[in-house]
């Protein structure tokens, strides 16, 4: 179970398609020749058409080229796309210098290229991005020709005015910047983390279906196994009825009893594979609670802290099939806790008629009060005061992607999963995780397992929904 704590995955996530880019600049090429066309000839407001028109050509000149270079399906690289949205600053920023400065009703445009940085590119890129816009309105609040205006007059901005827009832009380049960024990112991250649970699942659900296909394999190896062994065996007996036979080669009765010796042990082989994936056994591939539990601590009991169960409810110990979700979830958990123990982590596992609950409680620090709230969430990788021990902490290091995964996993076989702090004088963080019992979940993703009391069949979950008796759960 390993701890993933940079999302590596979300370079892929950070290239633009070229075909968005053109199709945003022929957006504005559209919009900004019908705001030429119609303040020009609609409204009557003189303005230099040429050099405006000239800019707009630009862009699409730009479009152009670019198509006819460059697949329609190509990804950009970061460095090109934000050469790309300079260029569009730069264009933008021109024809405002034309058409007025930041008395143009149209000044705030200079904000489009910014968004589209932070939806798709790297902090450093639209930080870049961010403070050439800044600096364009700068230039652009200073030096610009007389806003269009009729009748000859020129418009000139209050000077308290044309600031305060400056400062609005400012403002609005920072804040829309960075909200736009921070929003995207997390939607990358989820879509990151999701992405490496679907893959775990994959890999569980791949190795489930090797059953399937062994069996398949011992089903079409029996027949030609069994001639083999069915022709051994008769030339065994054709050389045991004639022994008075001397021109036979001495090593023949032992190459015979050696193919046949292999032989039967293939057969057995085969009958193991076959067997895999045979519904009949379900009963007897049942795993109790305190198995379970065990094979979760087994593997940390090497890590130097204690690591004690407490076990006990009503009625028989809970049975269910196995469920790689289940495992991998708890024991990302544990190895979570262990890492952040000072020296013992207690395991509480109580069940009655409503529910079964497991409690996973340290001695360490516990959980840091402004990060609590956000577990659970991809990417969140502090805890708590660095531990000298572990060398974990504030860094990172637990609680970070594969706190996601395990979380996600045990809630998608319909666990409750919440967490806390011990009530003072005591320390340490608790993880709690509750299955209601009654309740058959569908068996998709991860697969719903059936808990019973003991004394009752397994049951598997595997597609529909149903009600059991209330001395069975699901997980």
């Amino acid at each position: 179970m390993v701890q993933t704590d940079t999302p590596d995955l979300g370079s892929p996530h950070r290239r633009l398609k070229l075909d968005t880019l053109v199709r945003l600049r022929w957006l504005a090429v559209a919009g900004q020749s019908a705001a030429l066309v119609v303040v020009h000839y609609g409204l009557g407001y003189r303005l230099p058409l040429a050099p405006c028109l000239s800019l707009v050509i630009a862009s699409a000149w730009l479009n152009i080229y670019v198509k006819v270079r460059t697949p329609q399906s190509h990804r950009l690289s970061e460095r090109s796309a934000a050469l790309q949205l300079g260029y569009d600053l730069t264009q933008v920023g021109g024809l405002l210098y034309l058409t007025g400065g930041l008395g143009n009703p149209f000044a705030f445009l200079l904000l489009a290229p910014v968004m589209v940085s932070a939806t798709g590119l790297s902090a450093r890129k639209t930080v870049a991005l961010g403070a050439y816009a800044a600096a364009v309105a700068t230039v652009l609040a200073v030096f610009h020709l007389p806003l269009p205006w009729p009748d000859n007059e020129t418009f000139q901005l209050p000077r308290v005015y044309a600031t305060g827009v400056w400062v609005a832009l400012m403002c609005s380049i920072a804040f829309m910047g960075a909200y736009a960024y921070r929003v995207a990112e997390e939607a990358r991250q989820l879509s990151d983390a999701l992405s490496a649970s679907e893959l775990v699942l994959a890999r569980e659900q791949h190795l489930q279906a090797l059953d399937g296909l062994a069996a398949a394999a011992a089903h079409e190896l029996g027949t030609p196994l069994a001639t083999v062994y069915l022709t051994a065996k008769e030339l065994m007996r054709d050389l045991e009825r004639a022994p008075q036979q001397t021109d036979l080669p001495e090593t023949l009765r032992d190459d015979l009893a050696l193919i046949l010796s292999q032989a039967e042990r293939c057969r057995d082989i085969l009958s193991k594979l076959s067997s895999l994936s045979d519904d009949r056994d379900q009963h007897f591939r049942g795993e109790p609670l305190s198995h379970l539990i065990e094979e979760v601590v087994e593997p940390c009991r090497a890590f130097g802290i204690e690591i004690a169960v407490d076990m006990h409810g009503e009625g028989h110990e809970p049975i269910g099939m196995r469920n790689p979700a289940i495992h991998y979830g708890l024991g990302n958990i544990l190895e979570n806790a262990v890492d952040f123990a000072k020296s013992r982590v207690t395991i509480t596992a109580r069940w009655d008629a409503r529910q079964l609950t497991i409690e996973i409680a340290d001695d360490g620090e516990g959980f840091a009060p402004d990060i609590i709230t956000r577990l659970g969430e991809p990417y969140v990788t502090a805890r708590g005061p660095r531990d000298e021990r572990t060398g974990q902490g504030d860094t990172g290091g637990g609680l970070g992607l594969g706190f996601f995964i395990a979380k996600t996993l045990l809630e998608r076989t319909g666990a409750d999963l919440r967490l806390r702090n011990r009530t003072p004088p005591k320390r340490g963080a608790v993880v709690r995780i509750a299955w209601p019992r009654g309740l058959v979940k569908s068996g998709r993703g991860a697969g719903a397992v059936t808990w019973h009391d003991g004394a009752g069949e397994i049951a598997a979950a595997e597609g529909t929904d149903a009600q059991l008796p209330r001395s069975q759960s699901s997980i």
